[in-house]
């Protein structure tokens, strides 16, 4: 099997089948490495500059549901053009990736690849994107709702517990003191120490 058809193949089993070709054609177009990852807490997916390789690499986690892999593909993917197109010295995240992101997106954004419910947030989203699409609580919460495994895993958001539940994040154990907003204010168990965590994180009871 060469390169290409493994490529294409690997877009038909991770993003809606009206995205596929596309996220094929703006690979063919610049090509990179392409690895699909084992899940990682920290990130969605991951792209680094590299200027001592002449083939720059993008990584995308395996477990993502199809939406929010398209969404993590294309984000990365304007990290690649950004730094081709304007150097290293710019912001990661700043106004030539956003602009670079929007303009990659902008095919995307239509009720044939996304559900309708879900693209309403995710244009508002795509007006000013930030660095992760989790950072935005109603697109999070929004794409949460295809996630195949969090029923099964029994992780629920820390908005939907109750005030003095304990529970585990990333291994460590916490409390549930207060909502301020868009965070909660929670109190580790061992340490004591207090810590505001977005609403939308995901955590499991214990």
């Amino acid at each position: 099997m060469n390169k290409d058809q493994l490529f294409f193949e690997a877009f038909q089993k991770h993003v809606p089948e009206d995205a596929v070709k596309y996220c094929f054609d703006i690979w063919k177009e610049k090509p990179f490495n392409f690895y699909i990852t084992n899940k990682r807490s920290t990130k969605l997916g991951d792209f680094r500059y590299r200027s001592d390789k002449k083939v720059q690499t993008i990584t995308i986690n395996y477990n993502l549901n199809p939406y929010q892999f398209l969404i993590t593909y294309i984000h990365e993917v304007a990290h690649y053009h950004a730094f081709t197109k304007y150097g290293l010295k710019i912001k990661p995240h700043g106004i030539e990736w956003k602009s670079t992101f929007q303009k990659l997106m902008t095919p995307m954004l239509s009720n044939r690849v996304f559900p309708l419910e879900l693209l309403v947030h995710l244009k508002r989203y795509m007006a000013n994107p930030k660095a992760s699409s989790v950072s935005d609580y109603f697109l999070a919460v929004e794409l949460r709702k295809f996630d195949p495994d969090t029923a099964i895993e029994g992780i629920q958001l820390l908005q939907e517990i109750k005030v003095g539940t304990i529970f585990e994040m990333k291994g460590r154990y916490f409390e549930k003191l207060e909502t301020r907003r868009t965070r909660v204010l929670c109190k580790e168990v061992d340490s004591g120490k207090k810590y505001l965590i977005l609403c939308h994180a995901e955590v499991k009871v214990k």
